[in-house]
């Protein structure tokens, strides 16, 4: 994986596939290549490793032009970062980009050793193989690859091109997601619509077992059956302009600053008087949520941080049962299904694989409805799940996740209202936290003005290697995220504890060399986490306290960041603010890439 674009038009397309890449930058990636053909000079590939001027640098000396071509930017699964296992990839008459796992590469590899010469160590290689084979038995492009893709185990989006069809493209797509761009007289594809923004706001979203032929002025597409298909067309309102930096140094930053008007907007429409309404699950809403006798939540990385914290607003303020698992290890076991289950899947992106393999299988599983909370109305998620939440965070660019993450909160927090009422809400409870989803974007806006005293306080974090995060109750997964944050983008290895369980082996940590950090609101555990900071400091540990309660005292150990708002049950999302913050002064002090860390991406859609 993780980046793919493609084109089929009457022009040059070379300067469309670089454009497309760079703005799928933000996914990570450690090489990238284009592959070009036009009926003069065949194919031609070009790759590079590390960023893309790079890529940029060598295509001055080795121009790589055609009417036709595949780009990709590669994150390594299969094969270390080196430019020998960048794609494209190509043999003798083919050239392919491809996202995904191919499982069963190895013995393909072993099959396929005895007629080829492997030069990568990728999964990926043995497609062009396997392509280069069944073109013994003849056919078109389209034939090939639909004998050739019936031999592949695992998931994967291709695109696909022959020298002896300089006009022709061929995609498939199961697992991995793919869309088509549509242009005048020319098409597009991609892995995200982001990178084809500059060239068309009208996409096709190719479903599980799709595969479409195209060329500069025909599309044509089939379904897993075999049968054509016509899919919907979607206008994108995307601006363009909305994906860039702006004023701003790093995307992350702009995403940090985006919260309250973002937070505004998912609540937009959907806070009626002193109501939430069932309609914003869709028409089928009553008929889920009356049916509903406990939560199942399935996420992963941040989405499972918001998972968490749900199940703290699920159970206390609904009064409905609630359990929270990791996806990727959920879609793996037998789990026991209570009747009347529903599962809730979080993913930014609707495409996280491990995610969207659990919601695929949740009928067998036994849950008895499913319902998606994304940010991508277009995404396999979202097509999936019987009903959806929509977060409207708008395009989240920086791979460490911040208004996502906020914008999951507050629609989970409005999916508990909806629940609760049918149990132990009041009516009185719901005006209450109503009022608190109006007053959100104002107390954001408060925790954003402690920017300038957060970036003095990362100085402190510079020269460290390790930071233990505390928190109780709601605290505990924003503390969770917190670490996350800045092991994500500082490389400081950070981990986060429940407080109570310090003298269950953490404390055995706490030095005068080991940050300790506290989320401290004002809650029912406030006095039991004032205990959990004594005992931090009587082992010496420097403290760094994010409250919203102002007695506590400072000294030498102890360094108070007062929130100063009191955002009642909301307070995971307002005390979220700072440690987004703290988290990316530390990275630009520590010199590393805010935007796209190391060995990261931003939408897993590979297991």
């Amino acid at each position: 994986m993780c980046g793919i674009v493609g084109a089929v038009a009457q022009r040059n397309v070379a300067a469309v596939l670089l454009e497309g890449l760079s703005r799928l930058e933000y996914r990570g990636y450690d090489s990238a290549g284009i592959s070009c053909m036009d009926a003069e000079h065949g194919l031609r590939r070009t790759r590079a490793m590390g960023k893309l001027v790079h890529l940029r640098q060598r295509l001055e000396g080795q121009p790589c032009d055609g009417f036709v071509g595949i780009g990709h930017t590669r994150w390594a699964t299969h094969g270390v970062p080196a430019e020998r296992n960048a794609h494209p990839h190509q043999c003798e008459s083919f050239a392919l980009v491809h996202n995904g796992i191919i499982e069963n590469h190895d013995v393909l590899r072993v099959m396929q050793q005895p007629r080829h010469d492997f030069e990568s160590q990728t999964d990926s290689e043995v497609i062009v193989h396997l392509l280069q084979d069944e073109s013994v038995a003849g056919g078109s492009l389209l034939d090939i690859v639909r004998r050739s893709i019936t031999q592949l185990n695992g998931s994967y989006a291709l695109a696909v091109m022959r020298a002896e069809e300089p006009d022709s493209m061929v995609v498939a797509r199961q697992g991995s997601p793919l869309v088509i761009g549509v242009g005048i007289n020319e098409y597009f594809i991609a892995s995200d619509i982001l990178a084809l923004l500059p060239v068309t706001n009208r996409f096709i979203y190719l479903e599980e077992g799709d595969i479409a032929h195209i060329t500069h002025d025909c599309l044509r597409m089939w379904n897993s059956a075999g049968e054509a298909v016509e899919r919907t067309m979607n206008e994108s309102t995307i601006n363009p302009e909305s994906v860039g930096k702006g004023d701003y140094r790093h995307f992350m930053l702009k995403e940090i600053y985006e919260q309250p008007k973002v937070v505004a907007d998912t609540c937009e429409g959907r806070l009626i008087n002193h109501r939430v309404m069932d309609e914003i699950l869709g028409p089928q809403a009553k008929g889920m949520l009356d049916g509903v006798k406990q939560i199942h939540i399935a996420a992963c990385g941040t989405s499972y941080h918001a998972g968490l914290t749900a199940r703290y607003w699920f159970e206390e303020l609904a009064g409905i049962p609630c359990r929270v698992e990791i996806a990727s290890e959920l879609r793996y076991r037998n789990p026991v299904i209570p009747q009347g289950t529903l599962l809730i899947v979080i993913s930014q992106s609707g495409e996280t694989a491990d995610t969207l393999a659990v919601l695929r299988n949740a009928k067998t599983m036994g849950y008895f409805s499913t319902l998606a909370v994304c940010n991508v109305p277009e995404s396999s998620m979202v097509r999936d799940a019987d009903g959806v939440l929509m977060t409207r965070a708008g395009p989240e660019v920086g791979v460490a996740s911040t208004k996502a993450f906020t914008t999951q909160l507050v629609a989970l927090m409005l999916l508990v209202i909806v629940v609760g009422r049918r149990f132990t809400m009041s009516a009185e409870r719901e005006a209450s936290l109503v009022e608190q989803l109006r007053n959100l974007p104002a107390n954001i806006e408060a925790a954003l003005q402690h920017d300038d005293a957060i970036a003095l306080l990362a100085n402190d974090f510079v020269d460290k290697n390790n930071a233990l995060f505390l928190g109780r109750g709601t605290g505990y997964p924003v503390a969770m995220e917190g670490a996350l944050k800045l092991k994500e983008i500082s490389y400081i290895h950070a981990e986060a504890y429940a407080a109570g369980e310090l003298k269950h082996g953490p404390l055995a940590l706490v030095d005068e060399s080991m940050p300790v950090i506290a989320v401290m609101p004002s809650d029912g555990l406030l006095e039991k986490l004032k205990s959990n900071i004594a005992e931090v400091k009587a082992r010496g540990g420097r403290l760094y306290v994010f409250s919203d309660h102002s007695n506590i005292e400072q000294d030498e150990q102890l360094r108070l960041i007062n929130i100063d708002v009191h955002a009642g049950e909301l307070a995971p999302i307002v005390f979220t603010i700072p440690l987004q913050l703290l988290s990316y002064h530390v990275a630009v002090l520590r010199g590393t890439d805010v935007d796209q860390p190391r060995n990261l991406a931003k939408s897993v859609t590979v297991e």
